[in-house]
């Protein structure tokens, strides 16, 4: 990736979260006096600022090849971030407070690739551990990483046992024919369903066969057969009577009083 001046000066002041920000004192390099600065921490790069509001940051640490630690200096809550080689430059820095001191501290100690890199290298461990065996690797036998499958819950059911289907059943004039499957004989058609008549045209399904009534049940409709006629014959009495009575109320009321 390329960077340059424009491109880190846009990733310093972006939108995009810090893991730490804040006043810190830095002592110059050529004089020892410490001035106050803005500093802003994204990923593996320390940004630092004349002031908060500034546009543009006055130079970039990045952090790799380093190390953090306390060290000794006449201001208070001092440390030092220290580079590999004689010519490399140290960087010494105090915060506000021993709070402030101790959470730069550690944010800085674990900005670089090489400490997320040992992080990642120590998950993956524990995860092998963890598939290795119940009891963290001991007992078990190792599986290799990505080996790993989860067991099915059910019973297992074998694909060769279950009956091969087509995917659409033949129909014969309407009705489906389950054992039309090529290399499969076919039983004798006794209900009708795909019968051809001497000119080979389709015949219509056969009519259901009726059900046969017992004696009993003969008897009891006979019995209502022979009652209907005088259940009708006095229901029509019945209601004949009140209608011819309710017609005659309508007549009078409607001639009126004589």
């Amino acid at each position: 990736m390329k960077l340059n001046e424009r491109s880190l000066a846009f990733y310093a002041t972006c939108d995009s979260p810090a893991d730490n920000a804040g006043f810190l004192y830095k002592r110059g390099e050529r004089h020892t006096a410490y001035h106050r600065r803005w500093f802003v921490l994204k990923g593996n790069m320390l940004f630092y600022f004349e002031e908060r509001e500034s546009r543009e940051p006055v130079g970039v640490i990045v952090l790799e090849g380093c190390t953090v630690e306390l060290c000794d200096s006449a201001e208070e809550f001092t440390f030092a971030i220290r580079f590999g080689g004689a010519k490399s430059r140290t960087y010494v820095l105090a915060a506000e407070s021993q709070a402030a001191m101790e959470s730069w501290v550690k944010s800085l100690s674990r900005a670089s690739f090489d400490y997320l890199r040992l992080v990642v290298r120590e998950l993956e461990k524990q995860l092998e551990e963890m598939r290795g065996g119940p009891a963290g690797g001991h007992g078990g036998c190792r599986q290799p990483p990505g080996s790993w499958k989860p067991k099915p819950s059910g019973p297992e059911r074998s694909p060769e046992r279950l009956p091969a289907l087509p995917a659409v059943l033949p129909k014969e004039n309407g009705c489906a024919v389950w054992n039309n499957v090529p290399g499969v004989d076919r039983s004798p058609d006794t209900s009708g369903c795909g019968r051809h008549d001497g000119e080979g045209n389709p015949r219509p399904p056969p009519l259901p066969p009726r059900r046969r009534a017992s004696s009993s049940e003969a008897g009891s409709a006979g019995a209502a057969a022979a009652e209907s006629p005088s259940i009708f014959f006095r229901l029509h009495e019945r209601y004949g009577q009140e209608v011819a009575r309710l017609r005659q109320d309508w007549l009078d009321r409607r001639r009126g009083p004589q």
